[in-house]
């Protein structure tokens, strides 16, 4: 078993090159894993290695407690991705994750002198712009209702008792941290920020307009949104046309540079 602060813990790699020009790191959403990424690598070009991001409380994790700050979290995560930084990074966030990836996008700057190669964040208002719904205080029967609200990607799971006693405690979790989450004047990154957005995505804050404030976090000059067809899971049937505009995004990081690797 993996300490809980190694990389291998936070982290499941997939890689098709010994030697990657950069490497993509996936944040899931709110009471997600790691497995909303499984299909990514093979879409991508083999020379970008995919890190997904596993939150703690859930799958090979279950028996760590869930983290329910987000300095926290993504203090812990930044601290994981140091051996990874010896090439480009560039971090894709959905719903919760993009401010999760945003906030580790800022400690890498902060702390390691690394920028982003891109910030890509999706079904998320800028963090100065976002709506709370409150449903970490709900009880369990509206709290799932309210996700299921957003779409229907693996809310079926609630419906078996066995199931749903084991993964509402990282979901509410991951509401309580997001919800508590309100940063009062952002700083902004200087990655350049692409957006997504489902065009039908219901979520409380997840409108055009507050999506298309991310371009105010960014010093980069450098801000660009796309609207997919679908609701807040989107990126669900829409993986291949999504993984493209990413990998379109990506083209030339990487290339024609030398690496430093950190301690």
């Amino acid at each position: 078993m993996s300490e809980p602060d190694s990389p291998a813990a936070w982290f499941r790699v997939h890689r098709r090159t010994v030697d990657p020009r950069l490497r993509l790191v996936c944040f899931p959403h709110a009471g997600g894993t790691a497995q909303l990424y499984h299909g990514w690598p093979s879409r991508l070009p083999e020379d970008i290695e995919v890190l997904a991001v596993r939150y703690p409380g859930r799958q090979d994790r279950l028996a760590e407690p869930c983290v329910e700050d987000m300095a926290a979290l993504a203090g812990r995560i930044t601290r994981a991705l140091v051996p990874y930084l010896d090439r480009p990074v560039a971090l894709f966030g959905h719903s919760m994750g993009s401010a999760v990836a945003y906030e580790v996008a800022l400690r890498l700057e902060a702390r390691h002198g690394t920028t982003a190669a891109r910030l890509l964040v999706s079904g998320r208002a800028a963090p100065h712009r976002a709506r709370h719904s409150g449903l970490h205080g709900e009880d369990d029967d509206t709290l799932i209702a309210g996700v299921r609200s957003l779409g229907s990607l693996g809310s079926e799971v609630f419906d078996i008792p066995e199931l749903r006693e084991l993964l509402l405690p990282a979901l509410r979790a991951d509401y309580r941290l997001i919800e508590t989450y309100r940063p009062g004047t952002p700083a902004p990154v200087r990655a350049p920020v692409r957006a997504y957005i489902g065009d039908r995505d219901p979520g409380s804050g997840h409108d055009r307009e507050s999506v298309a404030a991310w371009a105010e976090l960014t010093t980069a000059g450098d801000f660009t949104l796309r609207s997919f067809p679908g609701d807040h899971f989107y990126l669900d049937p829409c993986e291949a046309e999504l993984t493209a505009d990413i990998a379109r995004q990506l083209e030339g990081v990487g290339r024609n540079r030398e690496f430093i690797a950190f301690p």
